[in-house]
């Protein structure tokens, strides 16, 4: 697995109602709630005058339509990639988030037909890494399990629930520096 290298602006989506219960997500294409259209937005707002490049999305509705919200803003592109989709649950899809879900982070349990979280680590970095390939700075806008096996591979604890709709400037270090857009 290559590493990642380069700096890069993360957003996870807004927030759906799934989010709002509390329900694993995964793979199902659950759309933006009223709050997470607000929320995507406000991180439009906030991703003015960033020097963003180059946006690079999640295909879910949920991750796109954050997007292409700040695409509107920032006057540019969306352009998918399919390895930024969130984890497969597999049988934890639509269920609430409980213990499971810190023993599949710790890499001791996985879900029934879902991805082990190795297994989404090793895709996350291939992903950003395509998408690095762009004109930099780039945005990601992705999700919250990816952005945790993100956190994984720039040494940072990964089990550490990302807000909604909440850019952070990833810069390279050892470990890396997290920096919220403010």
């Amino acid at each position: 697995m290559a590493l990642l290298q380069q700096s890069f602006w993360f957003l996870r989506h807004g927030e759906t109602d799934w989010n709002a219960q509390g329900l694993s997500q995964g793979n199902v294409d659950i759309p933006l709630n009223p709050t997470g259209i607000a929320q995507a937005r406000a991180a439009a707002a906030l991703m003015r005058h960033r020097g963003v490049a180059a946006i690079v999305a999640s295909p879910l509705s949920r991750a796109h339509d954050t997007a292409r919200a700040v695409a509107e803003v920032l006057e540019l592109e969306v352009e998918i990639e399919e390895g930024l989709r969130e984890v497969s649950f597999g049988a934890q899809e639509g269920q609430p988030m409980v213990q499971w879900f810190n023993d599949w982070v710790a890499g001791t349990y996985t879900p029934d037909d879902a991805e082990s979280f190795a297994a989404l680590r090793a895709r996350a970095v291939a992903a950003v890494n395509r998408a690095l390939a762009r004109p930099a700075p780039v945005l990601v806008v992705a999700h919250g399990a990816l952005f945790r096996a993100l956190r994984a591979e720039m040494g940072l604890e990964p089990n550490v629930r990302t807000p909604n709709a909440m850019p952070f400037f990833c810069e390279p270090g050892a470990p890396w520096n997290l920096l919220p857009a403010a």
